[in-house]
């Protein structure tokens, strides 16, 4: 479902942000609005600065997120599935979207660095940024969303509380 929203899937029906149709424009310009990060973010080079500049707002983002200041400087293929997970997150908020589009942000972290990336993530909302995550941690989808839903025999239904 979020690879049919980001458009990166054959899809029915149109999505739309800020009443601007996914159909209306080109598809580079929607997926500079709606990032999708998946469970497991792909990578084209081994070189993390080869994704994102080390600016001052990474950085940032790196201590808030919990990781270590080197990660910028070391290999992908040395990190942690749950540092590469957090510097797709990184990648995915410079860009500032409109809506992110989560897919288990948080499955390989403990529960100390998890309070760290909700909480981005919640600074994030109040900035207007929309956000779909999808997780199997019924607890973190309580913490974090406004309205939940769950997917059964194929139809998404809307868990009411």
């Amino acid at each position: 479902m979020l690879r049919m929203i980001a458009d990166l899937d054959p899809h029915e029906g149109d999505a739309q942000v800020d009443g601007k149709a996914c159909s209306a424009m080109p598809a580079d310009r929607w997926r500079r609005l709606v990032q999708y990060v998946p469970a497991e973010p792909a990578w084209w080079s081994d070189v993390v600065t080869d994704h994102m500049a080390d600016t001052d707002e990474v950085r940032d983002l790196v201590v808030r997120l919990g990781l270590r200041t080197d990660c910028l400087r070391t290999p992908l293929s040395r990190l942690s599935t749950g540092e590469r997970q957090r510097l797709a997150l990184i990648r995915a908020i410079r860009l500032n979207p409109r809506v992110l589009l989560l897919d288990e942000p948080c499955s390989a972290l403990d529960g100390a660095t998890t309070d760290k990336v909700e909480t981005v993530l919640q600074a994030l909302r109040a900035q207007g940024v929309a956000i779909i995550l999808v997780s199997h941690n019924m607890r973190q989808a309580e913490r974090m969303a406004d309205r939940q839903f769950q997917m059964r025999h194929g139809h998404l239904e809307e868990i009411l509380a």
